[in-house]
């Protein structure tokens, strides 16, 4: 691909957690085309992470479960895609779907991963890793890689304006709280519930952490978060603070950036803390796999998982068992976090 002008699609992933992984490839792509218009697509739920990023001209809502569902209005999304005149659109997600509509708006080079039944609609096919053996970062940056573009980093990005760090601040003063605080941040939320922690394990983690070590806890969560969080609070003895739908992805990132700990499974929220630079993280994780969605960097994050015999990653996502993530102690948390403290 020569380094001139182009307009530059990238067909994205549909997880909060996998498109900010994409970032690294997104900044990438800028980089060897620095002149050219670049836009994305993704799922109107991922918006936040990509929104204020300036490595992007334009970003596209493409829900195939909601606004775009049906041949219909899939007819009518593949006309606004043609009607944009892409050059070059780069699949980061693997679908047989996502490549035909770039086929049929006339994307003229198509670039992807080789995958089943779509590869006579590649004009680039990048032959397949294997999504489970490597990280998602790396994943998403060999398919730009293997088209001949330069790779010079893999961190990711997440931008934050002032006024989500001006509505974190008057959240914390109208509680009463602090930077000299122990603040604690645990965010109990899951895509699916196998990566969930018993809610009893995360009550007795917060009453502790309120009782032994005069943290100031935080519950975050999205509005769809609120009832298990409250189902949490009953089970409590000491009092925390519910912020269920009170935050905007952005504004908890503002937050993350000013707490002490964030603690938290294998969750886009997650990823969010640790790409902002949330002082300390514990990430507890069950059936997904550290090597392939776990945080980047390490540098700040303590990983906690337990071998129970179980192929991981496992994406039984209807597992009643979910042994994995009850293998993982309260006891043992809190073994870390004093470590933590007596850093």
């Amino acid at each position: 691909m020569k380094n001139n002008y182009k307009k530059i699609l990238i067909f994205n992933v549909n997880w909060l957690g996998d498109v900010l992984f994409s970032t690294a490839t997104i900044r990438n792509i800028r980089r060897n085309y620095p002149e050219s218009f670049i836009a994305c697509i993704i799922p109107g739920g991922c918006y936040p992470i990509l929104k204020d990023n300036p490595y992007l001209n334009e970003i596209i809502i493409f829900d195939e479960k909601d606004r775009h569902r049906g041949i219909f209005r899939k007819i009518d999304f593949i006309r606004l895609l043609k009607a944009k005149n892409f050059d070059v659109v780069f699949l980061l997600h693997r679908s047989f779907t996502r490549a035909l509509i770039c086929f049929l708006a006339g994307i003229p080079e198509r670039i992807g991963y080789i995958t089943k039944k779509r590869s006579f609609l590649l004009t680039r096919k990048i032959p397949s890793l294997s999504p489970i053996e490597f990280h998602r970062i790396d994943y998403y940056l060999n398919i730009i890689e293997k088209a001949g573009l330069r790779v010079e980093d893999r961190f990711l990005d997440f931008f934050i304006q002032p006024q989500d760090s001006e509505f974190v601040d008057r959240f914390l003063k109208e509680n009463l709280l602090s930077d000299e605080d122990f603040l604690v941040g645990l965010n109990p939320g899951g895509n699916w519930l196998p990566k969930r922690w018993p809610k009893a394990y995360w009550a007795e983690l917060a009453d502790r952490l309120i009782k032994e070590f005069g943290a100031k806890v935080i519950f975050t969560g999205s509005i769809f978060d609120k009832k298990d969080i409250e189902d949490i609070l009953g089970l409590m003895l000491q009092r925390p603070i519910l912020t269920c739908g009170l935050f905007n992805l952005k504004q908890l990132g503002a937050l993350c950036k000013r707490l002490k700990l964030f603690i938290s499974a294998d969750t886009g929220p997650l990823h969010i803390a640790n790409t902002v630079g949330t002082r300390r993280i514990i990430a507890l994780f069950g059936p997904t796999s550290p090597q392939v969605t776990g945080p980047y960097p390490l540098k700040n994050v303590i990983i906690l998982k337990k071998d129970v015999g179980c192929k991981i990653p496992c994406y039984t996502v209807d597992c009643q068992d979910n042994r994995c993530m009850k293998a993982i102690t309260v006891d043992e948390v809190l073994e870390k976090v004093r470590l933590i403290k007596n850093d």
